[in-house]
């Protein structure tokens, strides 16, 4: 059992910056994929970025590609994201979510994703 808990997310003006970070209970973090997601008002749960358990394999959807940042520390059992350049439509509660794996692989569906934190609220103001 993996228990997730997100911090750093907060209200900043357009072209600001924020760090997400995620920290989990247990001590084989290094064994799971994350990833995180976002759900802004009125629209579905979306993928943002994942990242293999040894943290050498990232994938990002391409609305974040070049401003975000995703990373993992399994030393500290802690992920982190980066945002960069925000922008108001990046609003959005966002999501850490982490799965066992049997290799070094990302995923990038939601239905992949075994544990999930309560969220944190990020808000881009124009």
């Amino acid at each position: 059992q993996v228990q997730l808990v997100e911090s750093g997310g907060g209200l900043v003006q357009a072209g600001g910056s924020l760090r997400l970070s995620c920290t989990a209970s247990g001590r084989t973090f290094s064994r799971y994929a994350m990833g995180w997601f976002r759900l802004a008002p009125g629209n579905e749960r979306e993928f943002v970025a994942a990242i293999s358990p040894s943290g050498d394999i990232t994938y990002y959807v391409d609305s974040v590609k070049g401003r975000f940042t995703i990373s993992r520390d399994n030393a500290k059992n802690t992920g982190h994201l980066q945002l960069n350049s925000l922008k108001p439509e990046d609003t959005a509660v966002y999501y850490c979510a982490a799965t066992l794996t049997s290799g070094n692989y990302y995923y990038t569906s939601m239905s992949a994703y075994n544990y999930w934190g309560q969220g944190t609220q990020v808000t881009v103001s124009s």
